[in-house]
């Protein structure tokens, strides 16, 4: 869910503006999933915006302080949100480790990598939740490292119903600063997409994984 919906447009507005979204529903993307899909979210690009990751990092060091106090550890899920996790635990001056998606294959064979320790209170970032698989993944290491999982903030979602369940499943509480529908409104009111283009990436949301351009 989001917390406050001034921030959920200001969010839209700003990935839009450095095309970190791009919408393009006359000639879709495919994802790794095989999905045809007429968006495509790359919040690394934020990164790269100085004023912008300064304004994600902010409102992301605000909602954890709103929702949570303050945590022990922030940790980043890899690889997406390894930069703007770190960014967050700068800030806000704790420390940071960063999950893989699986254990090394050599060296010390970590999946966590960084400083934790048993029943510390950590906060998850990620930049993007589609079905929540990855985000679910990584917190499941954390678990295992006997931590306190106090949430998840990402900076944006595509609002899946799969994700929704998985994250009950998991028993993780998800907040993001943006989601799919303040993105297609403001994209909408600001003429970056008409009408048409609209409608088509409202019912493509309905049911990603049958929709045919």
């Amino acid at each position: 869910m989001i917390l406050n919906k001034e921030t959920a447009i200001k969010t839209a507005e700003l990935l839009l503006q450095i095309k970190a979204i791009k919408l393009e529903p006359q000639q879709p993307f495919t994802w790794a999933s095989g999905w045809k899909s007429p968006i495509y979210c790359d919040n690394r690009i934020i990164l790269s915006y100085p004023p912008i990751r300064n304004y994600i990092r902010e409102q992301f060091a605000r909602q954890i302080e709103e929702l949570y106090g303050r945590p022990d550890v922030i940790a980043g899920v890899a690889t997406g949100a390894i930069g703007i996790g770190m960014l967050v635990a700068e800030v806000m001056n704790l420390p940071f480790v960063y999950v893989r998606p699986e254990a090394k294959g050599h060296g010390r064979k970590n999946q966590i990598e960084g400083h934790l320790e048993s029943g510390q209170n950590v906060v998850v970032i990620e930049d993007l939740i589609s079905t929540g698989g990855s985000s679910i993944n990584a917190v499941k290491a954390l678990k295992e490292a006997n931590v306190n999982i106090k949430g998840l903030l990402a900076i944006f979602t595509y609002g899946f119903d799969i994700a929704e369940e998985n994250f009950k499943e998991a028993k993780v509480e998800l907040h993001t600063l943006g989601n799919y529908e303040h993105l297609v409104d403001t994209a909408l009111k600001t003429n970056y997409i008409n009408a048409e283009e609209a409608e088509t990436l409202k019912t493509w949301r309905l049911d990603p994984s049958k929709w045919k351009p």
